[in-house]
């Protein structure tokens, strides 16, 4: 991974592929190392099979396919329904850059610098690796500085978590960038992850510390927990302060239920939320912790009959609205993110480190 060169300069925002000049970009993943689906093998047998249940939204028969590979580490991916052409938005958190992928396999650079804008980029976003061991040749190491969650209002403008940017951004339709929001009670976010928009256009977003290099232990924090909180009219309060790493958000599909994961901790809790957008009566949903493998709750999404798809050990669990575990999507990657989208909503893309990948299915995200 070759980390961007800022000069001492603020950020510049590309929309549209219009703004920065080519040695300001991050490199895009070179044409050998990306693939697109039409052209590879299914990645094994994907779909494991728990739950008789399970055969109203996926075929057992499914695969997951290769679409895009040679990310730094990819995340917050969104599907963007346009009457011309969709496409998906993919951030790489690494590259600090938010890519553009159409149906057809063509990648460009969406919004470079999408989450950290500063030049002192060597003190911020904690280190991560590519999972593989120190002394592998093929071992890399990277900060984090780039945007993370994405989403979109009721309008139809991206939304974006920064992350090591520690803010909640808008995208207008003029390309111009709007910060909604970077503080509560006058402290600075310490890298916002993961967010969800209402139908009323309240805004919950998740917050923690990994914007910070050196986490919870960094001089530079300002707020001493991690917490959800709430956007809504301006104005910014905490939602809930009750999981210690908060990271995904999603709705039920009539709204009257948040679902909020609980990262390393390995279980999704669930809220009813209230007309005012308070939230109440927090309980367990699901627990994965038991599961010792690699991964984490990290991305979720909610399909149109309440399933909660959810990034989990060894790839993505499917929960029944009652909190049965329907089946497993296997993936070769620790999965960060996901969203359906494609021609008629029934596909699942996922976000998976170096990957993009997707699975057909039998229903549609939750408001597709």
């Amino acid at each position: 991974m070759r980390y961007l060169r800022y000069g001492g300069l603020l950020a510049v925002l590309i929309f549209s592929g219009i703004g920065a000049s080519a040695q300001d970009r991050p490199p895009a993943p070179s044409s050998n190392e990306l693939t697109h689906g039409s052209a590879t093998k299914p990645v094994g047998d994907s779909v494991i099979w728990i739950d008789p249940a399970l055969d109203a939204v996926i075929d057992a028969k499914s695969r997951l396919t290769l679409v895009k590979g040679g990310f730094g580490f990819s995340e917050g991916i969104l599907w963007v329904k346009k009457d011309k052409q969709s496409f998906l938005l993919i951030s790489d958190m690494p590259a600090n850059v938010i890519y553009k992928l159409t149906p057809g396999g063509a990648l460009s650079v969406w919004l470079d610098h999408s989450g950290y804008t500063g030049h002192d980029i060597w003190r911020v976003g904690f280190i991560q690796t590519n999972g593989k061991s120190r002394d592998d040749p093929a071992f890399e190491e990277f900060a984090m500085i780039g945007s993370n969650g994405l989403a979109l209002d009721n309008q139809g403008r991206v939304i974006i978590a920064t992350w090591a940017g520690r803010s909640i951004d808008r995208i207008e339709s003029t390309g111009k960038r709007t910060v909604l929001a970077d503080r509560w009670d006058g402290k600075r976010f310490g890298g916002t992850n993961d967010l969800v928009v209402a139908k009323d256009g309240t805004i919950y977003f998740t917050d923690g510390y990994g914007g910070l290099r050196k986490r919870a232990k960094d001089p530079r924090k300002e707020i001493d927990f991690a917490g959800v909180y709430m956007l809504r009219q301006g104005k910014v309060t905490v939602a809930i302060k009750d999981i210690a790493t908060p990271n995904g958000l999603a709705f039920s599909p009539d709204g009257k239920i948040l679902y909020a994961n609980t990262g390393r901790n390995k279980s999704i809790r669930a809220y009813d939320v209230q007309a005012d957008g308070i939230l109440t009566n927090s309980r367990m949903f699901f627990d994965m912790s038991a599961d010792k493998a690699g991964g984490i709750a990290d991305g979720m999404k909610v399909d149109a009959r309440g399933n909660l798809w959810e990034s989990g050990p060894k790839g993505i669990w499917i929960i029944s609205p009652q909190g049965k575990l329907l089946g497993k999507i296997q993936t070769p990657e620790l999965v960060a993110n996901l969203d359906f989208g494609g021609p008629g909503g029934k596909t699942l893309y996922v976000a998976a480190r170096t990957g993009i990948y997707e699975i057909q299915t039998k229903v549609t995200g939750a408001g597709k």
